[in-house]
C-alpha cells in the first residue's frame, strides 16, 4: 500500500511554477528522499503533502486521505518537522514535548511513558529539564523530532532536518530514523545533502519543481550516461577551469580537491587531461575511472536537462 501518492501535483505562484506536475508514490514503511538544490521545490512539495497549502492542479493522497478533501484527517496521521520547527526556547525539553502532546490531543493516560520513551529514544533523557533555547543545534533537531512523534504518526515529513547540523549529530539523527522504520513509520525527507540521499530506500531528484529521476540510489546512478574520470591535482580549481575550456566532455565538476569529468571516451579524455595539465605546469596526483556518486548523477541529469 502507498503511504503517499501524487498525480500531476502542481503549485504555481503567479508566473512561478514551484511544483510542476509531480507524480510519484512512496510505499508504507520506507524512507523516501526528495533531493535538490535550494529553490528546487522541496519545501513547497512538503507543504502540499501536509495540507498546509492547496495545489493549483493535481491530486495527492497521504495515509489514504486526499490532501484537500480530507485535510483534517491527514493532520491527525502525520508528523511534520519544518526547516524552522517551532520549539519554545523558554520551555524545557519535557515541557516542549508536553505542549505538542496537548496540541495533538494525546491522552494524559500513558503520556508519561510515551514521553520517557521518546526522551530515551532521542538520547535527551539527561537534558529533559534543560531549556530548549540552551540546546545545541543537533539536540534541538532531535527534540523537534520527538515533538513530531508524540502522537505516533503513520507518516513523518522532515524538511531538511539536518541542515546546518554537525556531522556527529547528523549521524545520530539518521540512526533514530532507521529505528522508526522498524515501527513501520513512513518517512518523507527532503535534503540538499546528496550523501544523505544514499541512506534512503528510494529518492527523487527535483529541480525547478520537476521530478527528473526517481528510484533506489543504485537505480538512479545507472541513469548516468558515460564514465566518470576522477582527477586529483595540486591546484584543483585551476585544473578544473583549464579542463572545462579544453575538454570536449559532458561536464567537468569540482568536488573538494577532486575533479570529476563525465565523458563518453574515457581513455581519450584521460590522455588529453594529462597532456593539458602537464603543459600548464599543474601537478597531476592521480587519474582514473570511478563509480559515479549521486552528485555526478545530479550534475549529469541537470546538464542533460539544459541541453534538451
Amino acid at each position: 500500500m502507498d503511504a503517499i501518492r501524487t498525480e500531476g501535483l502542481t503549485k504555481s505562484f503567479n508566473s512561478l511554477t514551484a511544483v510542476d506536475s509531480l507524480t510519484l508514490s512512496v510505499a508504507e514503511g520506507e524512507i523516501f528522499g526528495l533531493v535538490g538544490p535550494d529553490g528546487a521545490g522541496k519545501t513547497t512539495t512538503m507543504r502540499l503533502l501536509t495540507s498546509i497549502m492547496e495545489p493549483t492542479t493535481g491530486d495527492a493522497w497521504v495515509a489514504g486521505h486526499h490532501i484537500v478533501k480530507e485535510a483534517e484527517a491527514i493532520k491527525e496521521k502525520i508528523g511534520y518537522m519544518s526547516q524552522r520547527f517551532g520549539l519554545y526556547p523558554d520551555l524545557t525539553v519535557k515541557e516542549n514535548i508536553d505542549f505538542f502532546a496537548d496540541i495533538y490531543g494525546v491522552p494524559r493516560k500513558g503520556r508519561g511513558e510515551k514521553t520517557d520513551r521518546l526522551l530515551a529514544f532521542s538520547n535527551l533523557m539527561p537534558f529533559r529539564k534543560r531549556l530548549a533555547g540552551n540546546l545545541s543545534g543537533g539536540m534541538k533537531q532531535k527534540l523537534g523530532l520527538a515533538c513530531a512523534l508524540i502522537h505516533t504518526p503513520k507518516v513523518l515529513f522532515l524538511d531538511e532536518p539536518t541542515n546546518g547540523v554537525d556531522p556527529v549529530s547528523r549521524r545520530d539523527f539518521w540512526r533514530i530514523l532507521y529505528q522508526l522504520l522498524r515501527e513501520r513509520v513512513t518517512i518523507f525527507i527532503s535534503t540538499a545533502y546528496l550523501d544523505e540521499a544514499e541512506r534512503c530506500n528510494r529518492l527523487g531528484l527535483i529541480h525547478r519543481g520537476r521530478l527528473l529521476a526517481c528510484g533506489a540510489p543504485d537505480e538512479v546512478k545507472k541513469l548516468i550516461r558515460g564514465t566518470i574520470i576522477e582527477i586529483r591535482s595540486s591546484q584543483p580549481r585551476n585544473a578544473a577551469a583549464l579542463l572545462r575550456g579544453q575538454l570536449e566532455t559532458d561536464s567537468v565538476s569540482l568536488f573538494g580537491d577532486r575533479i570529476h569529468v563525465l565523458t563518453q571516451e574515457p581513455e581519450k579524455a584521460s590522455a588529453l587531461a594529462q597532456t593539458l595539465l602537464s603543459g600548464a605546469g599543474l601537478e597531476l596526483r592521480g587519474i582514473g575511472p570511478i563509480e559515479p556518486a549521486l552528485e555526478d548523477v545530479f550534475v549529469s541529469v541537470l546538464a542533460r536537462e539544459k541541453g534538451a
